[in-house]
């Protein structure tokens, strides 16, 4: 297979498929985007969307978020995962903001991955969407569909997005990702995809070995 040529003509099917492609998580801020990727870790944004609301409307803000008490904080995210490391995240984060960086989210990967709870998937999410600048965002759906097409033989987020760079221009990145992701959940599904419906038959590894 052409990597290149395919390239090109996953992007504009996807492109077609989803154009209006954006991160699901519901905020008002940059520092709402923030602290909602880092509540999403091993959980859905649908659960996210779900308790920020609560969240948000009593500590919208980073100083009101870094002067909270830890035990409502966790009251509030009692629903998810982990809400206990996930509580202590935020405040530090927060209180991070609040006093490093004047209580604005900063621009940068090496700033914004010294806050707890950020990655640089989270970091590129901002990146992304709160700034603007090429952003590879690898989650598990943008991994494991990576590794069907043939863009990565890895798994390791931090290889995967090195591999997307090699491969996907820069000013497509951000709406792919998150085209990526919205493909994940409507056609590739990790256990049951939907290949005998799926636009990208033509150019996917995991098809044809699939037979």
């Amino acid at each position: 297979m052409n990597m290149r040529k395919n390239t090109s003509e996953i992007i504009r099917i996807l492109s077609e498929m989803y154009p209006e492609a954006e991160c699901s998580l519901d905020f008002e801020s940059p520092f709402q985007l923030l602290i909602a990727v880092i509540l999403s870790a091993q959980t859905t944004d649908k659960r996210v969307n779900m308790v920020t609301p609560a969240l948000f409307g009593k500590y919208p803000t980073a100083a009101e978020l870094a002067a909270a008490d830890g035990t409502d904080v966790e009251k509030i995210l009692h629903s998810l995962g982990f809400f206990r490391s996930k509580a202590a995240n935020i405040i530090a984060c927060a209180k991070a903001i609040r006093e490093r960086f004047g209580g604005e989210v900063p621009d940068n990967m090496a700033d914004l991955t010294s806050l707890a709870g950020v990655g640089r998937k989270t970091a590129n999410i901002i990146l992304g969407d709160v700034f603007g600048l090429p952003s590879y965002v690898c989650d598990t759906h943008v991994i494991r569909i990576s590794g069907r097409l043939g863009w990565t033989n890895s798994k390791n987020p931090d290889i995967v997005e090195r591999d997307l760079r090699a491969i996907i221009p820069l000013e497509h990145s951000t709406k792919m990702c998150h085209r990526i992701v919205h493909f994940g959940r409507d056609v590739c599904d990790a256990r049951r995809p939907r290949c005998e419906i799926c636009e990208l038959q033509s150019y996917c590894e995991y098809y044809f070995e699939r037979g």
